[in-house]
């Protein structure tokens, strides 16, 4: 039987997107005081704004894997190229590439993706649960992922992706043409672009930042405490607890404090001299209005040959890509406008209003082994929910159900022993 703590914390989560905020309602349901602080208006107005739409555990995967060093040859040489690398002198920036390479090994690849996939499954099967004990919507659809390959050698790539599946019991479909176009109809009108997928039927779609808003209005219910407009400038330790955080608005304290504020964790944990592998990769989106439904994706489709997702959201079509190594650098460039242009409007001519699509970018939270940090610090009212890359929507709700049940000294529901900050201490 679960133990739960019987004094109700204080606890402040710095950050509000969708990962601190998922994190705000997991611990209000526990019982606990809950305070969230952000330097935006509101909820989700950075990285969780406009990312790609997809709660795709299947696609938990590290992206440093055997193979990548070359295919990233490949890839920056790209005309429409799914990487970008803008060298800057920032010592964090080569030191995290230098520790990626060092993870593009199969025992590692294998070891990573281990620790990715349970929590990724634990966090769509944890968003079920609470779409159905709360009603949230968020223009959400459970029609799978395919994965579109326009060449021959894609397909027979995927022997390896499927061994995988197979070891993880997610279910897959492979897909011929044909197969392709009853999945996606839409599809049928470029026929010759592709020669087969692979489809995850148990993967899901919906926004993120509609998703969030609506959580965070479901945690003012249940007493959580919202602070917008304030900056965190520094987090204030004294041994092995911390004692404050110090904003633009005064110093702010409680019982313990959550680190859930993506790429810029990692700066606030460099001034408690207790550094944790997270740096910015940014990555792109445009959201085009639908023009003509019947021409428009029905769920997600991955191009493959462009690591570009296409998601149906509601009356719009979210189109997500790019991995971009600049800093904190927010500058919309564009030449990746064009790539996610070029992709959507390659397979689904007509489906959007091109014209209309507003361009967007966003900072994922990287490690360099892939899996995120969730766990306590070496401080002892301290704790992680950070790094998730690609995969804040897909594993949030799991990610604050785990750390919620640690706070209140409970034992999660999966395995997360590694997840914490001290595999980098091993």
């Amino acid at each position: 039987m679960r133990r739960r703590k019987e004094r109700t914390m204080k606890v402040m989560v710095l950050g509000g997107g969708v990962i601190g905020v998922t994190t705000a309602y997991f611990l209000a349901e526990a019982g606990h005081e809950v305070t969230v602080i952000d330097r935006q208006k509101g909820p989700a107005l950075e990285t969780s704004f406009a990312n790609a739409g997809e709660v795709s555990p299947g696609y938990a995967s590290p992206w440093a894997g055997p193979g990548i060093p070359v295919k990233a040859i490949k890839w920056l040489l790209m005309k429409h190229g799914p990487l970008v690398v803008r060298p800057a002198f920032d010592v964090h920036m080569w030191v995290w590439l230098a520790k990626m390479l060092r993870n593009c090994t199969a025992e590692r690849y294998a070891v990573n993706k281990a620790r990715m996939v349970p929590l990724a499954e634990y966090s769509r099967d944890t968003l079920k649960a609470l779409r159905e004990t709360t009603g949230i919507a968020y223009d959400e659809r459970a029609k799978g992922t395919l994965q579109l390959f326009r060449t021959q050698k894609q397909l027979d790539g995927t022997a390896g992706d499927i061994e995988v599946l197979k070891t993880y019991g997610v279910p897959y479909e492979t897909l011929d043409p044909a197969g392709c176009i009853a999945a996606e109809p839409a599809l049928a009108a470029v026929r010759e672009k592709f020669v087969g997928g692979l489809r995850l039927p148990g993967d899901e779609t919906g926004d993120c930042k509609m998703f969030t808003d609506r959580l965070a209005e479901m945690c003012v219910a249940r007493g959580v405490t919202f602070e917008y407009e304030t900056t965190i400038r520094r987090v204030v330790k004294n041994r092995n607890r911390i004692t404050n955080v110090t904003t633009d608005k005064g110093w702010k304290s409680a019982d313990a404090y959550v680190m859930a504020l993506g790429s810029y964790s990692a700066r606030l944990m460099r001034f408690l001299k207790r550094p944790i592998p997270v740096y910015p990769v940014k990555g792109y989106s445009i959201t085009v209005p639908i023009k003509d439904a019947d021409a428009a994706p029905v769920s997600t489709v991955m191009d493959e040959t462009y690591k570009v997702a296409i998601t149906r959201l509601g009356d719009r079509i979210r189109v997500g890509g790019t991995a971009e190594i600049s800093g904190f650098d927010l500058r919309l460039h564009e030449s990746r406008r064009r790539t996610l242009e070029h992709s959507v409007g390659d397979l689904f001519p007509g489906g959007g209003s091109m014209r209309d699509a507003t361009f967007w970018c966003g900072l994922r939270p990287m490690t360099p082994d892939g899996p995120p940090l969730i766990g306590r610090t070496e401080f002892s009212n301290l704790y992680l929910n950070t790094g998730h890359g690609t995969l804040g929507w897909t594993m949030a709700c799991g990610s604050a159900k785990v750390l919620a049940d640690i706070i209140s000294s409970r034992v999660p529901d999966i395995n997360v022993r590694d997840l914490g900050p001290e595999r980098y201490l091993k």
